[in-house]
């Protein structure tokens, strides 16, 4: 790990796609990727990093992860707001977590999401799968306007991988996009296996990103390839991808995501942008020249 993050000048890895939330319900996710549920999509899917809160960030720092996030979301109405006040926590005795905060549509939505971001939120996850909403429901509008003035980004899992949802693929995040063009939207999963089109997406709207959990590993490309003739898109966006792994929810090792990466033959300057100053320059981190993003 470190001779990889090392050998390209880099003073560490940042990862915006990583999971920390109130133990019980990681043990539930847990217990979902075990059963083989039906949004895992028919695969077995081994977690490789199950272990304790406190092991598994003294694990990233090992790493040489020196920023990463807390992704949690509700499966249903009536959680966002108790998760959000456990980020809040999370991310006060665990200094290098980006406070992280999410939101389901239902009554009271754009009060909480507004006291997260005054409390100091850096990032938000919405999960559309799991959460079975769509993302242009009118009650979250003032909410992707609110997050949109703010400048706050938020990680969205709208691709149809690893089983598609009743509102994912990217037509839903396009007419979001179309109502709110400022949005700072970070695309999960590269938006597997819609690649294309949320590439498109990307093309359109300067403030569209796009991260890499899970996707080019061996594990997704058996059975949700990225397309080799769009790898100069990919090559020509190298501002706006960032590394994210779905730690601990992973059924690799983490280094083969990078090396996942470093098999794209895209270059030492694209894996440097894409595993830490694209991230750093979002939010502002310290470290290679990492204005904030205006």
């Amino acid at each position: 790990m470190r001779r990889f993050w090392s050998g390209l000048g880099l003073p560490g890895l940042i990862d915006v796609h990583t999971h920390f939330m109130p133990e019980r319900v990681l043990r539930k996710v847990w217990d979902y990727f075990d059963a083989n549920g039906p949004l895992v999509g028919g695969r077995p899917w081994p977690i490789t990093y199950r272990a304790q809160e406190a092991e598994r960030t003294a694990r990233l720092r090992e790493f040489g992860v020196r920023a990463f996030t807390s992704m949690l979301y509700p499966h249903k109405p009536g959680m966002a707001e108790w998760l959000n006040g456990w980020a809040a926590d999370f991310a006060r005795r665990t200094p290098d977590c980006l406070h992280t905060a999410t939101f389901h549509p239902e009554p009271g939505v754009e009060g909480y999401v507004r006291d997260a971001v005054e409390a100091g939120a850096l990032v938000f996850k919405a999960h559309v799968q799991v959460g079975a909403y769509d993302p242009a429901d009118a009650r979250l509008r003032p909410v992707w306007g609110l997050l949109a003035e703010a400048g706050v980004p938020v990680v969205v899992h709208c691709g149809s991988g690893p089983a598609p949802g009743r509102h994912t693929g990217p037509e839903p995040v396009a007419r979001v996009l179309a109502a709110h063009p400022r949005l700072r939207l970070v695309v999960a999963h590269m938006g597997m296996p819609e690649y294309e089109e949320f590439l498109d997406l990307a093309e359109r709207y300067p403030r569209v990103r796009l991260d890499t959990t899970m996707a080019f590993t061996g594990f997704a490309e058996d059975f949700m390839p990225f397309p080799k003739r769009a790898l100069p898109r990919l090559a020509a966006l190298g501002d706006r991808i960032l590394l994210g792994t779905d730690f601990p929810n992973i059924p690799y090792p983490y280094l083969h995501q990078l090396r996942a990466l470093e098999r794209l033959g895209l270059g030492s300057d694209w894996l440097r942008a894409v595993c830490h100053d694209n991230a750093a320059r979002l939010f502002g981190l310290p470290g290679r020249d990492a204005r904030p993003e205006h």
